[in-house]
């Protein structure tokens, strides 16, 4: 038998690969060299945790299976967002018909909270006797559901918990498909659109303030005096920061056409896409929230418009705000009174 390989150690390594064939396609001899890179990307995409997470428990009460405080931070990331939320909560705050237990204001706060957080949270305020004087607000950024049933606990912060009088707090979710502990948002879906619009946002406003817009590059090939080249440099590091827009003037006696090109990389391409990310980024975001664009104050970008809006309001009314109504109708059934009642509305168009 023969004997095994052998390892080669680095030393053996560097004298065999002296005298080896080089493809000739080889430029790292080359003068220049151009690469690209870019962050690592995750095995396991982001958008699938959601799937996998549930909400773990402290033995005294669950925890969301979503950040309550990154979607609170989150309502304000898109004007279109926001808007379309605000929207809905004025629409349904007026439609309500104040009862001595629940007043408008309360009321529209539970609705936010629903909207945003996916989560509404009421609290009954006891007179001695027992019966029930008030229905009060509870934040759903800081309610979390007891782990035993019937209780919940407030944490407004670290050490700071509180937990309620037994059965007397009640919830209001969004169903979710994954656990049936918290309610989830039906926005989510265009949550990263409503970020990508604000990135685009805060993006061109730093893009103007810091007034860094030389995105392009010179290519100078022609033939320069000593100390031509390291001007030009002077010059263009000036052209940045406050006073920028300036004009450059090169003077190059012995230079040929063409011996000084400047390439934008940056400037078109930017304005295309800004626009483009705005627009659809809005659109994505409507579409989650089913709010017809006329009703937020968009203007059409064609003569046609978005037809009328009495009829767009009175269809948005009738396929939105008619089912968020029957939501929060189920209040009355866990209370075993009539606390949540709505006016009949008339059609717009009629």
């Amino acid at each position: 038998m023969g004997k095994r390989a052998r390892r080669m150690n680095r030393r053996e390594s560097a004298e065999a690969s002296n005298g080896a064939p080089v493809a000739s396609n080889d430029n790292r001899g080359s003068a220049i060299e151009a690469f690209t890179f870019g962050d690592p990307e995750p095995v396991l995409n982001r958008a699938s945790m959601l799937d996998m997470l549930e909400c773990w428990h402290n033995r005294r009460w669950y925890e969301p299976p979503v950040s309550m405080d990154g979607l609170a931070r989150a309502f304000r990331a898109s004007p279109h967002h926001s808007s379309a939320i605000i929207l809905k909560r004025n629409m349904l705050a007026a439609s309500l018909e104040p009862t001595p237990q629940l007043s408008r204001r309360t009321f529209a706060g539970m609705v936010q909270d629903y909207l945003v957080l996916g989560n509404a949270y009421v609290r009954e305020i006891r007179n001695r006797l027992g019966d029930v004087m008030r229905l009060e607000h509870c934040l759903a950024k800081y309610t979390r559901r007891g782990v035993e049933p019937g209780h919940f606990w407030w944490v407004p912060g670290y050490q700071q918990e509180e937990e309620f009088a037994p059965a007397t707090v009640h919830q209001l979710l969004a169903p979710d498909i994954n656990q049936e502990i918290y309610g989830l948002p039906e926005y989510l879906s265009a949550l990263q659109s409503a970020l990508l619009n604000e990135n685009a946002t805060l993006f061109r406003r730093r893009y103007y303030e810091n007034g860094s817009h030389a995105g392009y590059i010179l290519y100078a090939t022609g033939a320069f005096a000593n100390g031509d080249v390291d001007a030009m440099r002077d010059a263009l590091k000036k052209s940045k920061g406050p006073g920028n827009f300036r004009n450059l003037f090169v003077h190059a006696p012995d230079g040929k056409e063409a011996g000084i090109k400047l390439i934008p990389i940056a400037e078109v391409a930017a304005k295309d896409e800004f626009l483009g990310i705005k627009n659809t980024t809005r659109d994505d975001v409507l579409a989650a929230h089913r709010v017809p664009p006329q009703l937020l104050g968009i203007v059409p970008a064609n003569a046609g418009g978005f037809g009328d809006v009495t009829k767009a309001t009175d269809a948005f009314f009738e396929l939105e705000i008619a089912p968020l109504q029957s939501v929060f109708l189920e209040l009355n059934d866990a209370l075993g009174f009539e606390a949540v009642r709505f006016r009949e509305r008339a059609k717009a168009a009629d």
